[in-house]
């Protein structure tokens, strides 16, 4: 059974949305998979957004509080259409509740009778409606449409940024499913990408759900994405960090030119305006450049000789110098 979101950002049913943001802002920076090197940490990630998409949403968090791990199957206007339905069946829905038993979702009030708090199972429920098993034949059947589903789309870095179009296949209990998906440029993780007619099929003549699928951007050896702001190491030999030089910067688009200043030390960083993430809506994210000096790891008989010149020619000093 999946984890509780309340408990796995740690926070309270009753948290306010404020209070659920910055948890999730907390524990995103202590698991991101960039800055924990845990083995578990990508996946804790993982659950950490999937909780947050679910619980920021106050309609979302609200059907969560109500059916808990199931809400993605059932139709968000549920409730209305069985209410229509059940009309005059001599007492009709009267709401639900979810508890025990493996996390399914019981009702604490039947249709046509009360229950009593008893609970009627979730599959009994739908079989009643949908089975005919009572009355005539087609007598009181509820149409439906089906549920709206979720998976997950993992891109990296690169994909992201250029967007087009991609295969997808997702397993489920009924087999494979593939898709040809578009995937605009500049998604970001935990984006939804929706396509219409493929989530859960409904009953009757009511048409199919709608399948979400939500961007997982893999870990990438060079680049950190902040939303839509890329992160990278940008190294520079010593005389370039202090002389200064025009260098060339990874980019997920490509390779761009930064110019490194003169005295530039490791730890500097160099904003490209416009190279990070694309934006469809509004201005391009920004790529930010992080020197790092690096230092020859072997040095030829010359270059030690200018090495050793400068350190009796310098009067800098590094441990001195703020």
């Amino acid at each position: 059974m999946a984890r509780d979101y309340y408990e796995v950002l740690g926070v309270s049913r009753g948290a306010s949305q404020d209070e659920i943001q910055q948890a999730f802002r907390t524990q995103a920076r202590r698991h991101h998979p960039d800055v924990n090197k845990d083995p578990n940490a990508e996946e804790r990630f993982k659950e950490l957004n999937d909780a947050y998409s679910v619980l920021s949403d106050p309609r979302t968090r609200a059907r969560y509080d109500r059916f808990g791990e199931d809400f993605r199957k059932i139709p968000e206007d549920w409730e209305e259409r069985v209410g229509a339905g059940a009309g005059g069946g001599g007492g009709g829905f009267r709401g639900w509740t979810t508890a025990g038993d493996g996390g399914r979702v019981r009702f604490t009030r039947g249709f046509g009778e009360d229950t009593g708090g008893q609970g009627v199972d979730f599959e009994d429920l739908f079989g009643a409606f949908f089975g005919g098993g009572a009355g005539p034949a087609g007598a009181g059947r509820v149409t439906i449409p089906g549920a709206d589903q979720e998976a997950e789309l993992p891109l990296t870095v690169e994909d992201a940024f250029h967007g087009g179009r991609r295969g997808v296949t997702l397993a489920g209990a009924t087999g494979q499913r593939s898709f040809e998906v578009n995937v605009p440029p500049g998604v970001i993780d935990g984006q939804r990408i929706r396509l219409a007619g493929q989530g859960g099929r409904g009953t009757g003549d009511a048409p199919a759900g709608d399948l979400y699928l939500r961007v997982r951007i893999q870990p990438h050896p060079r680049f950190r994405l902040d939303g839509r702001n890329v992160h990278v190491t940008l190294p520079v030999s010593p005389w370039e960090a202090a002389l200064g030089a025009t260098v060339p910067v990874p980019t997920p688009g490509g390779t761009a030119k930064v110019t490194v200043p003169p005295g530039s030390s490791s730890g500097r960083r160099l904003r490209l305006r416009g190279e990070g993430m694309p934006d469809p809506r509004g201005p391009d994210g920004d790529l930010y450049a992080e020197i790092r000096v690096m230092v020859p790891p072997h040095l030829g008989a010359r270059e030690r000789e200018l090495f050793e010149e400068l350190g009796r020619t310098s009067s800098f000093d590094p441990r001195r110098e703020r």
